[in-house]
This record gives structure tokens, C-alpha cells and sequence, in this order.
């Protein structure tokens, strides 16, 4: 079958599952793979579970099920298996074919940091106007991605989607998948090097955006419209490069092509910010203060990023600061949680070297009666970096004055310091459990890995 042929087969079948624990009576399985698992050896499982047609990419599949009905002691199944050559490939085929059924914008987001909180701020703001398709959690993979876009339905006016990448090439899949109108590049930091090599991997990668917006702007001046962070050298040295000309700018610098303008009242340890819209001719417009739920000045971006995104679509400035200040974050992202015993600021959901120094320096510029302390876990996919990165982020706590810094995973084992260094989250637990850390202000910040999410209830 060819991609309108399998597209007609799935819009008689309106959901596919790639689980064959959860097989939907009439769905469509995919047998994808994974380092772990084989979809393909549970294709003939899900057929009996259900679903009517099964896609595979082993040939082996499909002769051992002729073969068991030609002995006649198998239900003949042979009918409902479909052979392709890639199913991964396959699923993202049959999501863009169904993302080309809507006529509407689509926004792409990527980034080192941040990406995922954006995401969330943008939606929250276009969805006061809009009924949006966005993202959940952080489905930006080549699974999560295709599930996203077949999420799509006529409801929708507006869809943001988040993509992800950890190797080279990453980038480029995905947006040929989503084909975005318009997009933005939180930032480019140094993470999964392991994946990209160097920090200019992670740029082309990121980059990749860029590529296909620039490819639209030139094919129509109406798309490719790129949303970018003037402050940024790295991301105006990406755009440029690419030639892309159709932009929307936001920071907090002097630069007159900013659109929107920000700056920081406050952060102790809520955000509250002014912004305004700088214009050379008519003049700039009145500033508007929004006291936010978010923890760190380095989200200021991510919210000058959802403003200037809600005010191309139209949307009011009211409705624009209703929802910046009503977003609260979840899923430890700059969390602010108050417990019996302490004041915590969980941020335990990722951690590259880019992203842990900005929450370092945030941690210790926060004025507050409470001791600080910091519980840093290790950095994860930094490759042969690693050993060096790590002792930066120690040199940092250092020069910032943090002196209570409890270490956790094997990263930090070698690093030069005095600081208290644990194996894992296990002998953190314990070590909590019989020191009963109280009247603290503490620092939860760490790649998922390393399971710090688990600290806060002990806390």
C-alpha cells in the first residue's frame, strides 16, 4: 500500500496503538522497535486482541502466519497483516498525511532548555482565543510527535507542537513530519553530546528548524515566519546564516528589532516582569506587569516567547497577561513547594550544564532568612565532556557561595570539592530520613535519571 492507500485504511479506522496491551477493538497496530522490544512479535497478539489490520516490517512475520494456516491451526490472520518497509516510518507518514487534512497554522518548538515549559505558556496564552492542539508532557519524539498530530481533529484552529532531538538528523524527521508554518528555537546549550558530538552538532541540529522555515519563506512569504530571542548570538548567528528574513523578535536588550520588550522586577523567587511593544514609528506602548508561578529569571524568555507568539495570532493583551499569570507549572519544572520543613525549589525534570547553571545562579541570588542548600544531580549524555562539566558546575556552586551541596550520582564521584557526594537517590533518602533537614531553602535540580523527584516528600 502507498501512504494515501494506508491513509484511507486508518480514516476507517481512526486509532492506532503501538502497545499490544492496549488494543482498541477495530484500531491499527504498528509493530515499532525499540532497543529493548520488537513490535513485529506481538503483531499476531494484537490481532486477536482486536484490532483489525496490523502493520509490520518483517517479511518473517507474515510467512510464519501463512504458513500456521496452511496447517490449518491458526485463524487466518494473513489478510489483516500489512507489510511495510519501515513501521516507525510508516507511523510518521500516516501522521503527516493526517496533519495535511488541516488548513491551519502550525507552530514548531524546539530547544536545549526550556522548550517544554514554552510550549505550555504559548498554549495557555492562544488557547484564551483558540482551541489548540499542543503537546502533552513531553511527547517531542518520533513516537510522540506522529500520536500528537493524529490527535488533530476539525475543532482545532491552532496547533503547537514540541520536538526534541538528541542525534543529528533528529530535528529535520520530525519537522518533515509536522511540517510547521512557523516555529521558534528556545535557545542551543550543551546537552546530549554524547548524541551530537559537539555544541556546533547541537546547533545544525537545532538548526534544522531554521532550514525548513527559511525553505517556506522563500516558497511564500505567508509561512516560515520565525519567532527568536534578539539577545541570542547564537540563534541570530543560526538565522542569518539561513538567510531567513521574516521574523518576530523578542528580549531584553536595546536592539531595535525587538518586537517585544521585557525586563525583570522581580525574583524572590516568583518571576513578576514588565513588558511592552517597542515600536520605532509610532512608539513604544504602555508596560504591563505580570507576577507569574514560575521560579528562575531565565524564564523571562519563555514568557516573551508565548507574548510575542499571542499577539501574532491576535490575541488580546489581556488575555495574553490572564494567562501568563494564571500558568502554573507542574511535572517538576521550576516548582516552588512550601512542606512542613522547608521551602523547595524542585526543577528535577532535566539537566544539562546550560540549564543547571542558570538555576544555580538563580538559587543563590534569592534573598531569603532560610539556609540554602543544594541537592545537584548528576548531568546525564555529556559523552567524554562529562568529567568537565561536571567540576564546572561544582566550580559555579563555589564561586556563588553555596556551602551546604549534597552531590548525587557517580558523575560527581571524581569532581574537586568538599562537598557532600552521594551514589544515588537511595542514599540521599537515607541520609534525609536521619538528619531531618528543616527551616531550609533548598535547590532540587537534576537530569530525570537520577530520581530526585522522589525527594520532596521527605522534605
Amino acid at each position: 500500500m502507498d501512504i494515501k492507500q494506508l491513509y484511507n485504511l486508518y480514516k476507517q479506522h481512526p486509532a492506532i496503538t503501538t502497545d499490544s496491551r492496549n488494543c482498541p477493538k477495530d484500531s491499527i497496530f504498528i509493530a515499532l522497535k525499540g532497543a529493548s522490544f520488537d513490535g513485529n512479535k506481538f503483531a499476531l497478539q494484537a490481532l486477536k486482541k482486536g484490532c483489525a489490520f496490523a502493520i509490520i516490517d518483517n517479511p518473517e512475520v507474515l510467512k510464519e502466519v501463512t504458513q500456521a494456516n496452511a496447517s490449518e491451526t491458526l485463524k487466518d490472520y494473513s489478510h489483516q497483516l500489512i507489510l511495510v518497509n519501515n513501521c516507525l516510518q510508516t507511523f510518521k507518514d500516516i501522521a503527516r498525511e493526517h496533519r495535511r487534512q488541516y488548513d491551519i497554522p502550525v507552530i514548531g518548538i524546539t530547544g536545549t532548555n526550556g522548550k517544554t515549559t514554552t510550549k505550555e505558556l504559548i498554549a495557555s496564552v492562544l488557547s484564551e482565543e483558540y482551541h489548540v492542539l499542543f503537546t502533552e508532557g513531553n511527547f517531542n519524539n518520533d513516537v510522540g510527535v506522529p500520536k500528537t498530530l493524529l490527535r488533530l481533529n476539525e475543532t482545532h484552529d491552532i496547533a503547537v507542537i514540541e520536538m526534541g532531538a538528541s542525534h543529528p538528523g533528529d530535528i529535520k524527521t520530525l519537522v518533515e513530519t509536522v511540517e510547521p508554518t512557523c516555529g521558534l528555537i528556545t535557545n542551543v546549550g550543551r546537552a546530549h553530546l554524547q548524541g551530537f558530538g559537539t555544541f556546533e552538532g547541537v546547533k545544525n541540529t537545532k538548526g534544522e528548524l531554521y532550514d525548513y522555515l527559511g525553505k517556506k519563506q522563500r516558497v511564500s512569504i505567508d509561512e516560515g515566519l520565525l519567532f527568536i530571542n534578539e539577545d541570542d548570538d547564537d540563534l541570530r548567528e543560526m538565522a542569518d546564516r539561513r538567510n531567513i528574513l521574516f521574523r518576530s523578535s523578542y528580549g531584553i536588550g536595546n536592539s531595535d528589532d525587538i518586537i517585544v520588550k521585557g525586563k525583570i522586577v522581580s525574583c524572590n523567587p516568583l518571576l513578576t516582569f514588565k513588558w511592552y511593544i517597542h515600536d520605532e514609528e509610532e512608539g513604544d506602548s504602555e508596560q504591563f506587569m505580570v507576577q507569574t508561578h514560575l521560579i528562575g529569571a531565565y524564564n523571562l524568555y519563555n514568557m516573551l516567547a508565548a507574548i510575542t507568539v499571542g499577539l501574532e495570532f491576535e490575541v488580546s493583551v489581556e488575555n495574553i497577561n490572564h494567562a501568563l499569570s494564571n500558568y502554573i507549572p507542574t511535572n517538576n519544572r521550576s516548582q516552588l513547594t512550601q512542606t512542613r520543613h522547608n521551602t523547595l525549589i524542585v526543577d528535577a525534570y532535566n539537566a544539562n550544564p546550560t540549564s543547571m547553571a542558570a538555576a544555580i545562579r538563580s538559587f543563590a541570588v534569592l534573598e531569603t532568612p532560610k539556609k540554602k542548600m543544594a541537592i545537584i544531580g548528576a548531568m546525564r549524555e555529556l559523552g567524554c565532556v562529562s568529567d568537565s562539566e561536571h567540576q564546572k558546575i561544582v566550580e559555579l556552586m563555589k564561586e556563588c557561595g553555596l556551602e551546604d551541596v549534597w552531590l548525587v550520582g557517580e558523575e560527581f564521584a571524581d569532581t574537586q570539592c568538599e562537598y557532600r557526594k552521594f551514589t544515588d537517590v537511595e542514599a540521599v533518602k537515607a541520609t534525609i530520613t536521619a538528619e531531618h533537614p528543616e527551616e531550609r531553602y533548598i535547590l532540587i535540580k537534576g537530569s530525570n535519571s537520577t530520581k530526585l523527584y522522589q525527594l520532596p516528600e521527605l522534605l
